[in-house]
């Protein structure tokens, strides 16, 4: 067969070349071979593709459509210690609505090195008696306050001082009184107050929570939720508690209290408890080990345990009449898997269900700056906060005096649109309208 049948010659290839070229630049060409479904067209500002997946597959979701940088909410971000640097500030990169503008620290030179990395101005760095230089700064519209729980208060009411929308880490404070005080300070200045719930942004514990409230597997009887850990640096601030205000309670504890509380949106009624330590250094000032029992109006209990000193485990079970639902690694940064356990015939079911997985702390950014940019109350202000210091406090009260308490109705509640006071149920009395939808 002669060569030219083979191969294309360079004049060939030139042709064919220009005119793909061609193609791709002209203005009125036609769509290329690829079609509409990879190409693709603009919708209301965003770039939407057709779904090219057959029935049996999921549908591919959406590509993300961010904001321009400009127009995303500038934070300032308060304390530069581990989860700031290990997770918080590299979540701006998968934020959509956020941006980091400023920093504040107590260690100039580390502040210098951060801002760096991330491309903050050096006259945007501050320190933690900054406060009056921030609330000058045009391009913070809000504080996201990541220091240790007994500083919170007094920082809060300085970002709100300053003018600035505060989102603040769990837990809220060191004290409900503590916790009040935030409260009143924003609502005094006339800004929005958030706490960092990020598992309630989260998708497998939100589809939780929607499979709970549409009765999956009927009524609630019995919640586990079990969130344990181990520790061995005396020195760190989560082991003093003038710094922390207790242990594993208020740190990783607070996961299975509000975890539990959100899943059905009702407010506990009573509580028992118990807290063991052993004889350790560790656990000169804070608790290792606390169990507790939280009963609900509705008759569902929740059996929450959590620990400093027991191997890593972060599991939210519910124990429905029909069913169960299993949530692995449910607090966790990364790793859940949801397992659904049903009859089926004269068969037990296991059924996972497989979310796409999401940064938990991109999705609380994008929640606040949301709220901001259109004034929305958050899901999680600063009254669902409150209400979990309240019921910390009621929790240690009930291990010291081996006694049931007895538990008032939330103090505090949040007015949704219309004036209601929680959903059309009477649940979520402390939450704000659910957050939107991110695909």
């Amino acid at each position: 067969m002669p060569d030219d049948v083979l191969t294309l010659s360079r004049r060939s290839l030139m042709v064919a070349g220009g005119a793909t070229l061609a193609g791709i630049g002209g203005a009125a060409a036609a769509p290329g071979p690829q079609g509409p479904v990879d190409t693709g067209k603009v919708e209301n500002g965003r770039v939407t593709f057709p779904n090219w997946r057959g029935p049996a597959d999921r549908p591919a979701p959406p590509p993300p459509a961010p904001l321009p940088p400009g127009e995303r909410v500038g934070f300032a971000v308060v304390g530069l210690g581990r989860l700031t640097l290990e997770e918080i500030l590299p979540a701006f990169g998968e934020s959509r609505k956020a941006r980091p503008v400023a920093l504040m620290s107590g260690s100039p030179e580390k502040a210098r090195v951060v801002a760096a990395q991330y491309g903050i101005r050096p006259e945007a760095v501050y320190g933690y008696d900054g406060w009056d230089a921030l609330a000058r700064n045009p391009e913070v519209r809000a504080v996201y306050i990541v220091t240790p729980n007994a500083v919170h208060r007094d920082q809060v009411i300085a970002a709100a001082g300053a003018g600035k929308h505060v989102l603040c880490e769990k837990p809220m404070a060191a004290s409900a009184a503590e916790a009040r005080a935030m409260i009143d300070a924003c609502a005094q200045a006339g800004v929005k107050l958030m706490i960092a719930y990020r598992c309630q942004y989260e998708p497998h514990n939100r589809e939780v929570v929607r499979l709970v409230r549409g009765a999956k597997h009927g009524k609630v009887k019995l919640i586990e939720a079990v969130n344990t850990q181990t520790m061995s640096l005396p020195e760190q601030w989560r082991m003093r508690k003038a710094l922390a205000g207790g242990g594993a309670l208020p740190d990783i504890g607070l996961y299975c209290l509000n975890g539990v509380r959100a899943l059905t949106g009702e407010e506990p009624v009573s509580v028992q408890a118990q807290i063991h330590s052993a004889e350790d250094p560790l656990y000169r000032e804070v608790e290792e080990t606390v169990a507790f029992t939280l009963r609900f109006p509705s008759g569902a209990l929740a059996l929450c345990s959590t620990s400093y000193g027991a191997h890593e485990t972060r599991t939210l079970t519910v124990q429905g009449e029909s069913g169960a639902i299993q949530l692995q690694n449910a607090f966790a940064y990364e790793g859940q898997r949801l397992i659904l356990t049903h009859r089926e015939g004269k068969a037990v079911a296991r059924e996972e269900r497989v979310l796409g997985a999401r940064n938990q702390f991109a999705l609380e950014l994008d929640h606040m700056a949301t709220c901001v940019l259109e004034n929305r109350e958050p899901r999680t202000p600063g009254e669902e906060g409150l209400q979990d210091q309240i019921l910390m406090e009621a929790i240690y009260e009930a291990a010291r005096t081996g006694a049931t308490v007895a538990l008032k109705a939330p103090e505090r509640t949040v007015t949704k649109a219309g004036g209601a006071k929680g959903d059309a149920k009477g649940l979520d009395v402390t939450r704000g309208p659910e957050p939107e939808e991110v695909g």
